[in-house]
């Protein structure tokens, strides 16, 4: 287990041969942790060595090399692309910011992070201010809880059914509200909704 100051030392160093290609020297390391210790830093290096993350050669400067470690995976950034309705539509997707989920939900398959206004879902679980993992995709079974599109324009997450009569079915999740029945060419599925995350303030 790296101390947190371990694993700055090793980001850094990540960082700066993505940059530049080659390894930092140990002054540079020095510098871009806010330490003037070189004796420091040669002993970080040491233990993220000790650790298998990275090779190097004594006594040699900008030796250092990059070990491959699944617990030591570069970030991965999932875009929060907006807000989603969990009662009314509202306006689709504008890019937020990215949130980091490395190694917890994506799984190396593409992913947006949508937060939930509303309370249409809160008899399943899901409440305004959640945070909704989605996987993008154009299709859904039945009973799954999608991100739907209406007529080009609003946008709301509900469980989706779809009829032999060619209409789509998007139910919400609260007794106090009624499914709502579209033709199927007015509704276009944008994602699957895979995960939920809620912040516990």
């Amino acid at each position: 287990m790296l101390t947190k100051k371990q694993h700055e030392v090793y980001q850094f160093i990540v960082d700066y041969i993505n940059e530049y290609g080659y390894s930092p020297s140990y002054g540079e390391i020095a510098g871009g942790i806010g330490t003037s210790s070189r004796g420091s830093v040669l002993k970080h290096v040491k233990a993220l060595e000790e650790a298998g993350v990275i090779e190097r050669k004594e006594n040699i400067n900008r030796s250092i090399r990059l070990v491959h470690n699944p617990q030591m995976q570069e970030p991965v950034g999932v875009p929060l692309v907006g807000k989603i309705a969990a009662g009314k539509p509202i306006m689709a997707f504008e890019h937020v910011e990215h949130v980091d989920l490395n190694c917890f939900f994506s799984q190396g398959k593409p992913a947006f992070l949508l937060v939930v206004q509303g309370d249409s879902m809160k008899d399943g679980g899901i409440y305004e201010g959640d945070y909704v993992l989605i996987q993008p995709s154009q299709t859904a079974r039945d009973g799954q809880i999608v991100v739907a599109l209406v007529d080009g324009y609003d946008t709301t997450l509900k469980r989706f059914y779809h009829s032999t009569q060619g209409t789509v079915t998007l139910i919400p999740e609260n007794k106090t509200m009624q499914p709502m029945t579209y033709s199927q060419e007015r509704v276009q599925i944008q994602g699957i909704m895979i995960a939920l995350i809620r912040r516990q303030d």
